[in-house]
């Protein structure tokens, strides 16, 4: 049997970090607020002994750990990971079926509209998916057992997966007060029963469309990533979509970017990028950018 790995993921909260490991240890999802809390789960019990840990919530792979304001991360997180990692490898046991368990956590969605009047951020109280991914058809969706049922409705165009939410673009032939509660409850029931809603081959959109390695691309392009990542991604994102890192064509000054998600199509997408996007990169990286172009994902 192969070893399990877990590998260190930050979150939106700088209290709380997600610790992924490579294997499916449970189904369904638990929180526990404290070690009494925690009866049916070694794991949860142990961690609890570390002075530092206020809550925990353990899923099918991942542990996220919420800490107390007495460390940094940076001094403990290797430490934490370490320990998931030593336990997951010498021990069967994640849940004690056995013992009384404690109340799932509630799943809850609620619908958000987005700039892109085709598309609708569905957000969950919990963690969906620890990357991002995006499926233009029921093809593309295989390795995505929820996306393959979402397509199943003839409404749905696209889906788009990240962190906590589910963005859906549907075709015109429905109108979002016709078809966001049926959305809504279908996405809340399947969670809810703890189904897989990615699979471990799963690529995420990071690693498609572009074959770039970060080790060949110049240093223009690498601070241009850079930026999108610290600046621009969290904006668009909370808007349910995604820009990604194409190209820098050295000889035009040009930016190539793909929109994702709700960005892709929306017709603000041009006035953000042109506004936005390309006047804050002509700010940071002076004389280094002529213009920002984009191509919907």
């Amino acid at each position: 049997m192969s070893s399990i790995t877990v590998s260190i993921q930050s979150t939106k909260n700088p209290s709380i970090l997600k610790f992924t490991h490579t294997s499916k240890i449970t189904n369904g999802s638990y929180e526990y607020n404290n070690i009494d809390d925690a009866k049916n789960s070694p794991i949860t019990q142990q961690l609890f002994h570390l002075p530092f840990v206020k809550k925990i919530f353990v899923s099918a792979n991942f542990i996220a750990i919420e800490k107390y304001d007495i460390v940094t991360w940076d001094d403990v997180q290797e430490e934490v990971r370490e320990q998931i990692e030593v336990y997951l490898n010498s021990n069967d046991i994640i849940i004690d079926s056995a013992q009384k368990s404690p109340t799932k956590v509630a799943i809850e969605i609620y619908a958000e509209t987005t700039p892109n009047p085709a598309v609708m951020k569905f957000v969950s109280n919990k963690m969906v998916a620890s990357q991002t991914f995006e499926f233009k058809d029921i093809d593309e969706a295989k390795t995505s057992p929820i996306a393959v049922e979402l397509f199943k409705f003839p409404f749905v165009k696209e889906v788009f997966i990240s962190q906590n939410y589910i963005s859906i673009t549907k075709f015109d032939m429905a109108e979002w007060s016709d078809i966001g509660q049926e959305i809504r409850n279908f996405i809340r029931t399947y969670i809810t029963e703890g189904k897989i809603l990615i699979s471990e081959n799963a690529t995420p959109v990071e690693n498609k469309n572009t074959g770039t390695v970060s080790e060949d691309l110049d240093d223009i392009s690498l601070q241009i990533i850079t930026i999108l990542e610290e600046y621009v991604k969290p904006a668009v994102a909370s808007d349910g979509g995604n820009i990604q890192f194409a190209s820098y064509e050295k000889d035009t000054m040009n930016v190539n970017v793909i929109l994702q998600g709700a960005c892709s199509g929306c017709p603000s997408s041009t006035m953000t990028l042109k506004s936005g996007i390309e006047n804050m990169l002509k700010e940071m990286l002076p004389d280094k950018i002529n213009s920002v172009i984009a191509i919907n994902g």
